[in-house]
């Protein structure tokens, strides 16, 4: 029996098991609890069980509540969001001069959600809008691409077409593509008929992890606005 206790010595593992499975250890031995004793990590000095418990809790709380600012601010931070994507939304409807939507939109993204380059390319309008800047020839990749996007693409500049579209395509390191569509039919999405670019120098300002749900809803605004063109 010696022998074999040797060559299975006890491990603090099988030690945690016992005591995590012999709730009432503790009962039987209430006078080892005063005797327990750690070293604080904040003052490398020894301290009794109780008082390491108070410091656990304290730091668990501590943590509680520096997740809370961060919920009150994120929250703070998405209600102004919310504003100002109200306040563009209502700009849209207001404006009645369609030659100057596009490049309204343009600048009110801009301005509204500090986006160093926003551009904007539209094929299918009608006549009276063929000369408007956003209406310049886009390739069939290009179109077929769009039509292809589910969901706004975010990334790195990897040589898109789209950002030939901008005026200084060579400062873009990321951007966001996002298609503009019509209503879905018989619950399909529709055929993209424009495409929406933002872009940026800084690489991790629109990057492949990020959430699309704010930028779907930029698309599904424009969509709607710029559908008047066709």
């Amino acid at each position: 029996m010696n022998h074999q206790a040797l060559n299975n010595p006890i491990t603090e593992d099988d030690i945690a098991n016992y005591l995590a499975n012999t709730p009432d250890f503790f009962v039987r031995h209430a006078e080892l609890l005063a005797t327990v004793q750690f070293t604080s990590p904040h003052s490398n000095r020894t301290v009794g069980l109780q008082e390491r418990q108070a410091e656990m809790l304290r730091e668990k709380i501590k943590a509680l509540e520096q997740r809370i600012m961060e919920m009150v601010r994120h929250g703070s931070e998405n209600v102004m969001l919310s504003d100002k994507v109200l306040r563009w939304a209502r700009s849209l409807l207001m404006n009645t001069d369609l030659h100057a939507l596009p490049t309204s939109i343009e600048q009110d993204i801009q301005n509204q959600f500090a986006v160093p380059q926003v551009g904007i390319r539209l094929w299918g309008v009608a006549p009276e809008f063929a000369a408007l800047a956003v209406a310049q020839e886009v390739s069939d990749d290009a179109k077929l691409f769009a039509s292809s996007l589910m969901e706004p693409f975010c990334g790195l500049n990897t040589g898109f077409e789209a950002v030939g579209w901008l005026a200084e395509p060579a400062t873009v390191t990321s951007l966001a593509l996002i298609p503009l569509r019509g209503a879905a039919m018989a619950g399909l999405p529709s055929p993209a008929f424009g495409l929406l670019v933002l872009a940026s120098p800084d690489a991790h300002r629109f990057h492949s992890g990020m959430g699309t749900d704010f930028l779907a809803r930029i698309g599904e605004l424009v969509s709607a606005a710029l559908s008047r063109l066709k």
